[in-house]
């Protein structure tokens, strides 16, 4: 466990380096990925809650923290990130607005008891051979208590792989590419930027 190139972008927190992995076991999302994902998410962030799914590092739901997110659950089973993620929040100095799970997606989704929601901004990076799988756990009416009516939903998965048109009560709306990553953005209708 090292501090890494990885840093804050903006915010509160801007220039902050974090721990990152070692190995190659956790894919972080790059810089690049990260500040096009909060350009994305622009003015929606003041006061909302984040949900970081697959959250790996912590990167993206400090990174939200620090430009304005009232509160960000992270959701994160493998045990050597979550330390990596209890670490970074450490350096930080965060207290009770970012709340880690140490769950996988599945759990977490199926037991309301651990949600700090319901969630204005969706984020879920999961590995890229399990992106078709994590777009089967999420059932309509399981969304609709988790989010809020007007929530955004982004999904980070591999360029080549086919996005589902629709997640929940959720629909595809637009998707941005970044060499072979692409963000694919949901959300309940109609689309409204603020």
């Amino acid at each position: 466990m090292v501090l890494c190139g990885m840093r804050v972008i903006a915010g509160t927190y801007r220039g902050r380096r974090l721990y990152g992995p070692e190995t190659q076991t956790l894919r972080p999302t790059s810089d690049r990925v990260r500040e096009a994902l909060f350009s994305i998410l622009c003015n929606r962030l003041p006061h909302c809650r984040f949900l970081d799914l697959y959250a790996g590092t912590g990167a993206v739901g400090i990174e939200a923290l620090s430009r304005g997110a009232e509160h960000v659950t992270a959701v994160e089973a493998d045990r050597n990130a979550v330390n990596l993620l209890n670490r970074n929040k450490h350096l930080c100095q965060i207290g009770s607005e970012l709340t880690i799970q140490p769950h996988t997606v599945e759990q977490f989704v199926r037991h309301p008891d651990h949600w700090d929601g319901p969630y204005d901004v969706v984020f879920a990076d999961p590995p890229y051979a399990e992106t078709a799988r994590f777009s089967s756990l999420l059932s309509e009416s399981m969304l609709r208590s988790l989010i809020t009516a007007d929530a955004w939903l982004i999904l980070e998965h591999a360029e080549k792989t086919v996005a589902p048109t629709s997640l929940g009560p959720t629909t595809l709306c637009r998707q941005y590419r970044y060499g072979d990553t692409t963000l694919s953005l949901y959300s309940c209708p109609p689309l409204h930027e603020t």
